[in-house]
């Protein structure tokens, strides 16, 4: 994270250690149970939606409570990630507007994260 409150752009997606992930979900979660996975019910996992794909990142504390990600667990971050933006607001899963440079941002983390969670499920619309 930057001193000026924005996360950096993900510059490597393949982690050094791969994680063996499982072969991604297709299971539709609503937005009520995804909220429930903010990483504070030691019953729920924490999942972390991106462009309507959720991911499990129960194993980083990075998105536990009192954490610098923690503001996008329970949430499908697509805007705030699209933005490089910790910003609670701004965690919403609208990014089709967003410019072509902040797409591509999303798009690279949507990379990122596939490389090292695994895909639970999508958003039910």
């Amino acid at each position: 994270m930057s001193e000026s409150g924005h996360i950096e752009e993900p510059k490597k997606f393949t982690p050094k250690d791969p994680p063996k992930l499982n072969p991604p979900k297709e299971d539709l979660i609503t937005m009520e149970d995804l909220a429930k996975c903010d990483g504070t019910h030691s019953s729920h996992p924490t999942y972390v939606a991106i462009m309507g794909i959720v991911f499990d990142v129960s194993g980083n504390t990075a998105y536990s409570p009192n954490n610098p990600y923690h503001v996008f667990a329970g949430k499908d971050a697509s805007r705030a990630l699209a933005q490089s933006s910790l910003k609670p607001q701004d965690c919403t899963p609208e990014w089709e507007d967003l410019p072509d440079k902040e797409k591509g941002v999303l798009k690279d983390w949507f990379t990122f994260f596939s490389k090292r969670y695994n895909i639970v499920g999508k958003v039910q619309q």
